[in-house]
């Protein structure tokens, strides 16, 4: 299944509070539970105005929809072509 990453403009996002973060994730999973096991969010990066999230999804709509009923910004999405880390280079 293709994995996905989101790119969301969220002003303020490094700066969030752990209660705030537990929120968004809480509603995050809601919405995944509601969309069912197709699609799962992997894990997200905050940086200081903006989130990067994994996510794994049938197809980019999926993510979409997710980013729609949760009311999150999905700014970008990108279809991740290959994976490479340290051990590329052996």
């Amino acid at each position: 299944m293709p994995k996905y990453i989101i790119e969301r403009d969220i002003p303020g996002a490094g700066q969030l509070s752990a209660d705030d973060l537990k929120g968004i994730s809480q509603k995050s999973c809601a919405v995944l539970t509601d969309m069912g096991p197709q699609i799962q969010w992997q894990q997200s990066y905050v940086t200081g105005d903006k989130v990067y999230c994994v996510y794994i999804a049938p197809n980019e709509q999926a993510v979409k929809d997710h980013a729609q009923q949760g009311g999150f910004p999905a700014n970008k999405i990108s279809e991740v072509a290959t994976i490479i880390d340290p051990t590329t280079a052996e």
